[in-house]
């Protein structure tokens, strides 16, 4: 068969261990490793449809529907490049069973992708994004093994989307990156009464990309030699006991104390990185503010780079955290476009635990709209054109250790 396709989907992650520069820029290796949670692509997710034909002159791709560049030295270029020369490879090692496989990997392809949450605006559109390319083409092209150390390449983030549950990016000390992979602690079945609200904003292309941002704090930060050194391993730890356990005071502590690191670091460097703005902090006390009143850690907050909220915490807390948010943040929308993804059902907390919050609303619309989701799976194969492919480089293994 010459003429193939496939479409596949892939989850957005959400950083719990942050990310924040890389020790080679090329291959996207990490100064520290991280961990995620990835998110459930039933409400934010990238889908890709990729096909390949010989009558295809070059590679194409519509981003959000969108045609796009692809250079020589770009990332998608090189994710494009590996997966080819690993189908290659594998085909050779298989011999004449595999020549088609050989052949199709030689033509060139028509990718589409589109994202269903906002692309550019901190929310892992580039993690989703990656792996669903990367993802996509290892079904199409029949390539089997760990794909993490490519989709890294075209975002970092991205090994992680390529797990479902709770996911490590293990920065690995090898100078080619070969040990720089993402792998599964956990699955996403492992702490089903997570919940997480993810709170857009802002959905406009954030002003300095993560790339360029983490680079220049490389370059200018002593905050962020301090962090590497001396803090991310122990709350590594702390963090994966936490969600072993199922410690959600522990594990939501870990998750704040990092995101406020990961901003503090931002503003270290020179000139500051800002990617929050004044309804970020507005979230971030709220959250403490419903803390204290309940007498412990019931909501974190975190934010990558942007200033788009996640708030992790539990089923029997969530009906209280979206009641806090639709009534300290109005708006003319109605409930059910202002919440979106899993149904909520808001509930006012208890008098004594509202009588210690400052219930004074905000202006209105300040908080475009809420996702309310959990912790999902990995990639899944939508539909292809070759039944061969459905068993093909499945992503979906057991927990490592």
């Amino acid at each position: 068969m010459s003429d193939r396709f496939v479409e596949v989907t892939a989850p957005s992650n959400i950083a719990i261990i942050k990310y924040w520069g890389k020790r080679c820029v090329d291959l996207n290796l990490p100064l520290n490793s991280s961990l995620s949670a990835t998110l459930c692509q039933d409400h934010l997710k990238s889908t890709t449809k990729i096909s390949t034909s010989p009558r295809l002159t070059d590679d194409e791709l519509l981003l959000n529907g969108c045609k796009q560049s692809i250079p020589q030295n770009s990332r998608i270029q090189k994710c494009l490049s590996q997966i080819r020369s690993a189908a290659r490879m594998q085909g050779i090692r298989q011999g004449n069973s595999s020549l088609d496989d050989i052949k199709v990997a030689s033509q060139k392809m028509k990718i589409s992708s589109t994202n269903n949450f906002p692309t550019a605006a901190g929310l892992a559109s580039s993690a989703s994004g990656y792996a669903a390319l990367v993802f996509g083409m290892g079904k199409l092209l029949s390539v089997k093994g760990d794909l993490t150390p490519i989709a890294r390449q075209g975002s970092g983030s991205a090994c992680r989307s390529l797990h479902g549950g709770f996911v490590k990016w293990q920065m690995g000390k090898e100078e080619d990156g070969s040990d720089s992979t993402g792998y599964q602690i956990a699955p996403e079945t492992h702490w089903e009464e997570l919940r997480i609200f993810v709170i857009v904003v802002n959905d406009m292309r954030k002003k300095v990309g993560s790339t360029a941002g983490m680079q220049l704090t490389v370059e200018t930060s002593t905050l962020l030699k301090h962090r590497v050194e001396h803090v991310v391993e122990g709350r590594m730890k702390t963090a994966c006991d936490a969600i072993k356990n199922k410690d959600f005071p522990t594990l939501a502590d870990v998750i704040m104390r990092e995101s406020n690191q990961l901003h503090a670091v931002c503003l270290d460097t020179n000139p500051p990185l800002r990617y929050l703005n004044d309804v970020s902090f507005m979230i971030m006390d709220m959250v403490h503010s419903y803390n204290t009143a309940v007498g412990s850690l019931q909501a974190a907050y975190t934010f990558d780079a942007g200033p788009n909220a996640c708030l992790f915490t539990t089923k029997s807390r969530a009906n209280e955290i979206a009641w806090l948010i639709r009534n300290l943040f109005p708006t003319d929308s109605s409930d059910s476009d202002f919440f979106r993804g899993m149904s909520v059902t808001m509930s006012a907390p208890k008098t004594s635990v509202m009588q210690m919050i400052d219930l004074n609303a905000y202006s209105s619309n300040m908080i475009k709209y809420v996702i309310c989701t959990k912790v999902g799976d990995g990639p899944r194969l939508v539909s292809c054109n070759d039944t061969r492919l459905l068993s093909c480089n499945d992503t979906r293994g057991d927990a490592a250790d």
